[in-house]
């Protein structure tokens, strides 16, 4: 399995950041994300967070909100999510699993744990969990094998970060900017003072999100960080396409466009 330390282990090897990309479970549909994702790969993304569909996306913008919304039109449930981390995970990648706390806590946090180690997840980005209600959520992850991941936010203050970057395993994602999720037109300027705060609390690789959707803006963000984000720009072009075939294309086109970004 290929887990998150190797993924940026090889990416330091290389002489650039690593890239990861983001996609729904159940977009545009259920086999669909699995074959978007994979097209995501085998064009350059080193590791796939796989969103979980919730009702109640508070860090979501427009673009993402919409995915999601058409992912529970199309009945996509927490088995269908594992089934897709399944089916990535056999690209090769590094899988994770970007959810909301409340489903995890419905399912069962241990259970849930498990369930995705054995499909082959390797951790979970979690944006509404704080560090100091995550110990036994940390405790699970542990014990499953998976590692977790927790967001820094421009306004984090250094005390802040700390408690953040404490209860991180994998990765920190450093939030570029303060709102909601979606490609801009240029990248914050508050990202890079961010980065440079966590690297002063953790040796632990620090990846920035939010905002990225072009191969310009991920040379730019790759100078500074370790990991770039992408994940509007890739739903953008599969909700823009006339069908699936299409969508795969363009996200396979703007994927090779990123990964020749993170790698300039």
């Amino acid at each position: 399995m290929t887990t998150l330390q190797t993924v940026f282990e090889k990416a330091r090897a290389d002489r650039r950041a690593a890239l990861v990309g983001y996609l729904p479970a159940g977009f545009p549909s259920k086999d669909g994300a699995v074959a978007a994702a994979t097209a995501m790969v085998e064009a350059g993304c080193d590791v796939i967070e796989i969103g979980l569909p919730y009702s109640d996306p508070l860090m979501d913008g427009p673009t993402i909100q919409a995915a999601v919304h058409r992912a529970l039109t199309n009945g996509t449930r927490i088995a269908d999510v594992m089934r897709t981390v399944e089916g990535v995970a056999k690209t090769g990648a590094a899988v994770l699993v970007m959810t909301y706390w409340n489903p995890i806590d419905r399912y069962g946090a241990e259970r849930f744990a498990r369930d995705l180690a054995n499909a082959g997840g390797v951790g979970t980005i979690t944006p509404d969990l704080t560090p100091e209600e995550a110990g036994p959520w940390c405790s699970f992850s542990a014990d499953a094998g998976i590692d977790t991941v927790f967001l820094v936010a421009p306004s984090s203050t250094d005390p802040r970060i700390q408690a953040v970057v404490d209860r991180c395993t994998g990765f920190v994602y450093a939030a570029s900017l303060m709102g909601v999720t979606g490609a801009r037109t240029s990248v914050s300027a508050a990202a890079e003072g961010l980065v440079k705060h966590c690297r002063v609390h953790t040796d632990l690789p620090v990846c920035v999100g939010l905002g990225v959707g072009t191969g310009a803006q991920a040379a730019e963000v790759a100078g500074y960080a370790d990991g770039v984000i992408v994940g509007s720009a890739f739903i953008r072009r599969i909700l823009d396409a006339p069908d699936e075939s299409s969508g795969l294309a363009t996200v396979r086109e703007l994927a090779a466009e990123l990964a020749a970004g993170v790698r300039a």
